[in-house]
């Protein structure tokens, strides 16, 4: 065996048993958190016909079995064992499981991304100076290294030891991390971590936006509070969100909304005033434009979906 064909069934080998180890934690479908804080596995048995609406938090996505597409704006990812992705900001986003079965369920590892760690091993691994990048969309895509499959294959087996999971654990993700900043998308998650990047800096205005998306936009104060000017803020929010800043609390608004009438029971009418819509009808053209149904009828088709979901399961 040369050394191609030994690297290739290495890799192989890796991803099996990262595959076997997400199954062990993810019994069934849903989202399983693990021992240690901001990791997760996610499993799926079965293609989604239709768009899942969602807001998506800084983090990497590793898939060890299936595939999933994801769309941010006019952007579409698809990523699977061969390519993981990154989030770099909190983003509303539309995804769909694209390759998945019973019998070979869509497994994926999900690990958050602190901006101040990332800060802190960013200095490490580039000591003399951060690097810089030409690119500064939420979303990207790179080839999964073996380094990091391997990497993480580690990660899951510890966390299933408790001593392990407090102590070891946590320097296999911050080994993982370095890895990712040596990656070919390593300069852009460094800016996470930057507070003088353009993703650093949209990323403070977007927290502002999630904690007050009930109010009136200001774009200018929001400029202000990331020193920018308004065109250039506006050019810079875009290049990360892929939408402009009121598209973006449109977004956070119909998603919170639809959250409220789902979760606790709210009426269209109340659900529309709670998050900051003044005209009922612009909150229901909106909606339906968005999720693809009137308020009502999409979360009456939402929750025939889950008890169908939960009679298959039961």
């Amino acid at each position: 065996m040369n050394n191609r064909d030994k690297e290739t069934s290495d890799e192989a080998g890796d991803l099996a048993k990262l595959t076997a180890l997400l199954r062990a934690h993810a019994p069934y479908d849903g989202h399983f958190d693990l021992r240690l804080p901001g990791v997760e596995v996610i499993r799926a048995s079965r293609v989604t016909g239709e768009l899942v609406h969602g807001v998506a938090k800084p983090a990497m996505c590793i898939v060890a079995q299936g595939a999933k597409k994801v769309f941010l704006g006019n952007e579409v990812f698809d990523y699977d064992a061969s390519r993981l992705l990154v989030y770099s900001v909190d983003v509303p986003i539309s995804g769909q499981i694209t390759r998945a079965s019973a019998s070979e369920p869509f497994l994926c590892l999900k690990v958050e991304l602190d901006p101040e760690r990332i800060a802190d091993l960013t200095l490490k691994v580039y000591p003399h100076g951060f690097p810089q990048s030409r690119k500064d969309l939420a979303i990207c895509v790179t080839p999964a290294e073996p380094s990091i499959l391997k990497s993480s294959a580690r990660l899951v087996e510890m966390l299933a030891q408790p001593d392990d999971a407090e102590w070891i654990a946590p320097l296999v993700v911050e080994e993982i991390l370095i890895r990712l900043l040596r990656s070919p998308i390593g300069a852009r998650v460094a800016q996470i971590g930057q507070e003088d990047s353009r993703v650093h800096r949209v990323a403070k205005a977007v927290a502002w936006v999630r904690t007050n998306f009930d109010r009136p936009l200001d774009v200018e104060r929001l400029a202000g509070l990331v020193h920018m000017s308004v065109s250039t803020f506006h050019q810079h929010f875009k290049a990360v969100t892929a939408m402009s800043p009121l598209q973006y609390q449109k977004v956070l608004r119909l998603h919170e909304a639809r959250r409220l009438m789902l979760s606790r029971m709210m009426d269209a009418g109340t659900a529309c005033r709670q998050v900051g819509y003044l005209s009922a009808s612009q909150f229901t053209r909106e909606y339906g434009r968005f999720f693809g149904a009137a308020p009502m009828k999409d979360i009456a088709k939402l929750r025939e979906g889950a008890m169908a979901e939960h009679l298959a399961e039961a």
